[in-house]
């Protein structure tokens, strides 16, 4: 494995991703459309928020508008980091087997993708953890875009892992809407989930770690290194899968 292909790779993707300049738009876009509705249909009702993750459940009570800007920009970046990942592969796929052909190995592809997604989730979680503080002033900023990182990092691998197991594009898009779209567009908002009959099926899901976590950093003290590592396990799953259905399918083409 090459540094040198790596680097010429990655510089590759961002040349790709820097002509599709509509996208780039609706990255800059979503999270400010998203985040000014919230600011002007949520009110200052008071309500429950629980942390069923820790050691000892605990609960703190929170005004609708901080919760719905902390929750809505948890999702934002699991949507927009997800798609992102989803692209990255599917977009690159016959691009990448013409590299390989060339003497690129599937191996430094993967690394160059993974690289390129790492600086995209923490692009996206300090623009949107930023574009949150216009709103609204967060007791801790950077355990908040931490947070925000993690989720990321779950979606983008779990981008990875379906742009990996589906070729065609309008599969990859309606599987990542069904998920993401199930789990932090739904059930992982802190009162629908603090109000749930069956919080046992939400806490499986892999936003329920992250979104805990990112809500716990931004408005408490409670410790959240057990959650930080279960989320991460979480993402490291779908990575696995994804670089193992990655190479498998650039080995088989490659011949």
């Amino acid at each position: 494995m090459r540094n040198s292909k790596i680097i010429m790779s990655i510089r590759m993707i961002f040349k790709m991703l820097l002509r599709q300049k509509i996208v780039l738009l609706l990255i800059l876009l979503i999270p400010v459309i998203f985040l000014l509705i919230v600011e002007l249909t949520a009110s200052e009702n008071i309500h429950p928020i629980e942390f069923l993750s820790l050691e000892v459940p605990e609960s703190i009570y929170l005004p609708e508008r901080q919760i719905s800007l902390a929750y809505y920009s948890i999702a934002t970046c699991g949507f927009l980091v997800a798609f992102l990942a989803l692209f990255l592969v599917q977009q690159n796929r016959l691009v990448n087997k013409r590299l390989i052909l060339c003497g690129y190995h599937p191996t430094e592809l993967l690394m160059s993708t993974l690289v390129v997604m790492v600086i995209i989730i923490a692009v996206i979680a300090v623009y949107v953890g930023c574009l949150a503080l216009l709103f609204h002033k967060f007791d801790h900023v950077t355990g908040f875009i931490s947070g925000l990182m993690l989720i990321g990092f779950v979606y983008g691998c779990y981008g990875l892992f379906v742009g990996s197991l589906l070729k065609k594009e309008l599969e990859g898009i309606l599987a990542i809407v069904l998920l993401v779209n199930i789990d932090v567009g739904w059930l992982q908002n802190p009162v629908f989930f603090t109000q749930s009959e069956n919080k046992n099926f939400t806490q499986f899901l892999p936003g329920h770690y992250p979104s805990q976590s990112a809500i716990m950093r931004a408005f408490t003290e409670f410790p959240t290194d057990d959650i930080t590592i279960y989320a991460i396990i979480y993402g490291l799953l779908f990575l696995s899968l994804a670089i193992v259905l990655y190479y498998f399918k650039m080995r088989i083409h490659k011949f």
